[in-house]
């Protein structure tokens, strides 16, 4: 990765046309080709780009370019499109490049699949005394978070999100409909289960016997298989 901090103007031809005036910014040129204009403001968001695939090539300044102050000329060209981004530089205030290696991409924590393992694991949240059927039990149109039986054996279908909306609770009503279908597990009980469920999801589940649970993520992270951490 590149890193120039230069006074540059920059345009960009194609789909549309916008310029940036004379100014010091940041220019981001990846190992992918791709180069993001950045400033000193605007949060995380660069001014102006090129996504990949694409090419940079330096060219002279023009005549008038030269007399004006401009140095050197960055083209990046989209290889595709053929979108232009047009970069002239007056100054290069500073002027990195490091290689990052390969990277293993962002890990999500509180994503559903963790809601899932931490609620199998603490399945007295759903009921008191209930044991772990299985995880990802499955249906004829796919298989529902968890299957658990309360202390009085009774079926227990959870489904899993970290909000909750009304599809949630129409998957999981499509869930008990099969699943009450097989006189082993009928009558199933339905759990939906969700950092936060909207008010009409709450509403909806209700109306159709569907109970609802509300899980503190933080909170089960403190705990596992049921034993309290210290810190």
């Amino acid at each position: 990765m590149r890193l120039v901090i230069a006074r540059c103007s920059v345009d960009y031809t194609g789909r549309l046309n916008a310029h940036l005036p004379l100014a010091t910014r940041l220019l981001v040129h990846k190992g992918d080709g791709s180069l993001l204009v950045h400033s000193d403001g605007g949060s995380y968001k660069p001014l102006n780009w090129m996504s990949p695939p694409c090419s940079l090539t330096t060219e002279e300044p023009g005549d008038e370019e030269s007399s004006a102050g401009v140095t050197e000329v960055w083209r990046v060209t989209h290889k595709k499109t053929g979108d232009a981004l047009r970069v002239q530089i007056y100054e290069i205030l500073s002027d990195t490049s490091h290689d990052l290696g390969v990277d293993p991409g962002l890990q999500k924590d509180g994503v559903e699949a963790d809601l899932q393992r931490l609620l199998a694991e603490q399945v007295d949240l759903i009921a008191e005394g209930a044991t772990l059927v299985r995880r990802e039990y499955p249906t004829a149109i796919g298989p529902v978070d968890l299957m658990v039986r309360d202390a009085a054996g009774a079926a227990i279908a959870v489904e899993v999100k970290r909000r909750g909306d009304i599809d949630g609770v129409e998957q999981l009503t499509r869930y008990l409909e099969l699943l009450g279908r097989d006189p082993h597990l009928s009558p199933v009980q339905g759990v939906f289960a969700a950092q936060e469920i909207k008010p009409q999801a709450r509403v909806l589940a209700e109306d159709r016997g569907i109970r609802c649970l509300v899980l503190d993520y933080e909170d089960m992270k403190g705990v596992e298989s049921g034993i309290p951490r210290l810190f």
